[in-house]
């Protein structure tokens, strides 16, 4: 069997990754954890920051479609960076979720970050 191109691979860890905070954000809805999380905190919705949540969630829908066109370089970087970002912007918020449900996710979700950031360091 052919190793895939790694190109392939890179995509389907944005995939996975993607997958993982949509599944959170449905049980969320569902259980009525984001109900209970907004009431708990200050946190004002207002179009201002839906518009801000809406384009750092499209970043990592981008990286499906980047990581198998952008040229080598490019590709890699943006690869390694992006993955950083959403690892650290994760690690730093993981507490404020109460749900076992959600640590279980994020935690995976962190675990594929690091993959793709491997992947990406290593692509010679």
């Amino acid at each position: 069997m052919a190793m895939l191109d790694i190109r392939i691979v890179l995509s389907g860890t944005w995939i996975t990754v993607m997958l993982l905070y949509l599944v959170g954000d449905v049980l969320r809805i569902y259980s009525g954890d984001s109900a209970r999380i907004a009431a708990a905190s200050d946190w004002q919705a207002d179009p201002s920051k839906w518009l801000f949540a809406a384009i750092f969630m499209l970043i990592p829908i981008l990286m499906v479609f980047a990581s198998l066109v952008l040229p080598h370089t490019v590709n890699r970087w943006a690869n390694l960076i992006v993955a950083l970002v959403f690892f650290v912007f994760v690690l730093v918020d993981l507490r404020s979720y109460p749900s076992a449900y959600d640590k279980v996710l994020l935690v995976v979700s962190l675990i594929f970050n690091g993959v793709t950031m491997g992947l990406a360091w290593n692509w010679a």
